[in-house]
C-alpha cells in the first residue's frame, strides 16, 4: 500500500508534467502563428549625391529625409562622392540628419570615390558611417572665403619655439579652423567615433583609405555594395531622435528617390555662372524697358530674371562688395550711353565691371566660381556695345543738323511783305517774324543768318 506522502508526490509530479505540456504546447502554437505570418519587407531609401554640396543637395536630402520619415521608412542611405562644398549647405544637411527620426547613413560608394571636406562632416554626423573599398575621406580644412584675411598675423615672440610650418595662421583663419574643429569633435563625440583623427583632419588636412577608416573606428563598416551594406547592417542598434532601433534589414526593399523638377531647377539656378547670367540679363532688360517705355517684353524678362537672380545669389556665398562694383559698372556704362563723357565713364564702368565679376563669388571653391570665359566674354560684349554707342553717338554729333530751328540757320525765306527793320517773311511753309538791316521787297529771297526765339534774322541775298 501508498502511505499518503507517495500519493502527494505522485499528485505533484502529475502537475509538473502537466505545466511543461502546457508550456510546450503555447510555445509550439506561437512558434506556428510566427510563421504563418508575412514577412513585411524593411523600407530602405537611397538618395545618390554626386559632385560639390550645395542649395541643391541640402534641398535634395531634405525632401529625401522627409519623404523616408512620412513613410515610416527603416533606414535612408546617402550614396555619397563629392570633393566638398559650401558650410552654409553642408550644416543644413547635418542638421537635418540630426533631427531625422529615421536612421540614416551615409556609404561612400562607388569604389573610387571621396567624402573630401564637407563629406567628411555628413560621415561623422551620420547615424551610420560606411565606406566602399578604394574610397577615402579627409581634407575637412575649412575654404578660407573671401580671400586673405585683413587681420594681419601676430609677430611671433623671438624667445618662443619657432612654429611648425603651416602654423602661421590669421587670426581670421583660427578662428574657422578653431569653429571647424569643435564642431566635427561634437559630431565624432555623438556617434562614438574617433575625434583625434577628426581634428587631424580639420588642422592638417589629413586623409585616409576605407580599411584605415575602419582600424581608425572613423567609420562603422566597409562594405563592398549596397546589398552587402544591408546586410552587415541587420540587427544594427543605433539612437535616433526618437530613441534606439534596431535595424531589422534580413529582407528589404529599396526605394529610390530622384531629383524631381523642382531639385533639377534649383540646382540649375544656383549654378554661379547661371546666376550671374540671369542677373545680368534682368539688368539690362529692365534699362532697356526704361529706356523705351511700352516695350514690355525686356521689362518682364528682366523682372523674371532678376528676381530669379536675386533667389540664387541669397543661397550662394557671395561678395557684397563684388556684387556693388558689378551694379557701378553697369550704371557707369549706361550713364556713358546717356551722357557722353568721350570714353571716361564708359572705361571705367567697364573695369569696376569686370573687377566686381570676379570677386562676386566669396569662396575659393572651384565648383562655386563664375567661369571666366563667361566674364571675358560678357566684358568684351559690354565694352563693344558702348564702343558702337559712342561711334553712333559722335557720328551724329558730326552730322548737319536736320530738324528744329538750328536747321533753318543758313536756308531761304521769302518776304511777303516790303519792309525795313521788322517784317514777316515764310519759311519752311510757315510765316515768321523777320529782321532785316537793309530794305526788303515783297517776294525777294533773303537767306536766315540765326534764329532768336521766334524772329528770324536775315539778310536779303546777292
Amino acid at each position: 500500500m501508498h502511505g499518503p506522502r507517495t500519493v502527494i508526490a505522485q499528485r505533484a509530479w502529475y502537475w509538473v508534467l502537466a505545466c511543461m505540456f502546457l508550456v510546450c504546447s503555447l510555445g509550439a502554437q506561437a512558434r506556428n502563428q510566427d510563421s504563418a505570418e508575412p514577412q513585411v519587407p524593411a523600407r530602405v531609401w537611397t538618395v545618390e549625391v554626386r559632385g560639390a554640396i550645395g542649395p541643391a543637395t541640402a534641398d535634395l536630402i531634405g525632401r529625401a529625409l522627409e519623404e523616408a520619415a512620412q513613410a515610416s521608412g527603416d533606414l535612408l542611405v546617402i550614396l555619397l562622392d563629392t570633393p566638398g562644398g559650401l558650410d552654409k549647405s553642408m550644416r543644413t544637411i547635418i542638421q537635418n540628419i540630426l533631427a531625422s527620426p529615421v536612421p540614416v547613413a551615409t556609404y561612400v560608394y562607388p569604389q573610387g570615390a571621396r567624402a573630401a571636406s564637407a563629406g567628411t562632416y555628413i560621415l561623422y554626423a551620420s547615424h551610420i558611417a560606411a565606406m566602399a573599398p578604394a574610397t577615402n575621406l579627409g581634407s575637412a580644412t575649412p575654404v578660407e572665403l573671401g580671400g586673405p584675411s585683413p587681420t594681419p598675423a601676430p609677430q611671433p615672440d623671438p624667445s618662443a619655439t619657432p612654429p611648425a610650418p603651416g602654423e602661421q595662421l590669421s587670426t581670421m583663419e583660427r578662428k574657422q579652423i578653431n569653429d571647424a574643429v569643435a564642431y566635427i569633435r561634437g559630431l565624432a563625440e555623438l556617434r562614438g567615433r574617433n575625434g583625434d583623427w577628426a581634428e587631424a583632419a580639420v588642422r592638417q588636412a589629413e586623409n585616409i583609405d576605407a580599411r584605415q577608416a575602419l582600424k581608425l573606428q572613423v567609420i562603422n563598416l566597409v562594405a563592398m555594395d549596397l546589398e552587402d551594406l544591408l546586410r552587415q547592417l541587420d540587427g544594427h542598434r543605433v539612437e535616433v531622435a526618437g530613441g534606439e532601433r534596431i535595424l531589422k534589414l534580413h529582407n528589404f526593399q529599396v526605394n529610390r528617390i530622384e531629383p524631381d523638377w523642382r531639385n533639377q531647377f534649383l540646382a540649375i539656378i544656383t549654378d554661379p555662372s547661371i546666376a550671374y547670367i540671369l542677373l545680368l540679363i534682368g539688368i539690362y532688360g529692365l534699362i532697356l524697358e526704361f529706356y523705351n517705355p511700352g516695350m514690355g517684353f525686356p521689362g518682364i524678362l528682366g523682372g523674371i530674371c532678376l528676381l530669379l537672380a536675386l533667389y540664387s545669389l541669397q543661397m550662394l556665398p557671395i561678395s557684397y562688395v563684388g556684387l556693388g562694383l558689378v551694379g557701378i559698372g553697369i550704371a557707369l556704362m549706361v550713364a556713358e550711353a546717356f551722357a557722353p563723357s568721350f570714353g571716361v565713364l564708359g572705361i571705367g564702368g567697364a573695369m569696376a565691371f569686370a573687377i566686381g565679376s570676379v570677386l562676386l563669388m566669396d569662396t575659393s571653391l572651384p565648383a562655386f566660381q563664375i567661369a571666366w570665359p563667361i566674364i571675358l566674354g560678357v566684358t568684351i560684349t559690354s565694352v563693344l556695345v558702348l564702343c558702337i554707342l559712342l561711334g553712333m553717338m559722335y557720328k551724329a554729333r558730326r552730322s548737319p543738323v536736320v530738324s528744329g530751328t538750328e536747321a533753318m540757320v543758313g536756308s531761304l525765306a521769302e518776304a511777303v511783305e516790303d519792309f525795313e527793320g521788322e517784317g514777316r517773311v515764310i519759311a519752311q511753309g510757315e510765316v515768321w517774324r523777320a529782321h532785316s538791316r537793309g530794305p526788303v521787297r515783297h517776294g525777294d529771297r533773303v537767306r536766315i543768318v540765326a534764329v532768336q526765339g521766334l524772329t528770324l534774322h536775315v539778310e536779303a541775298e546777292p
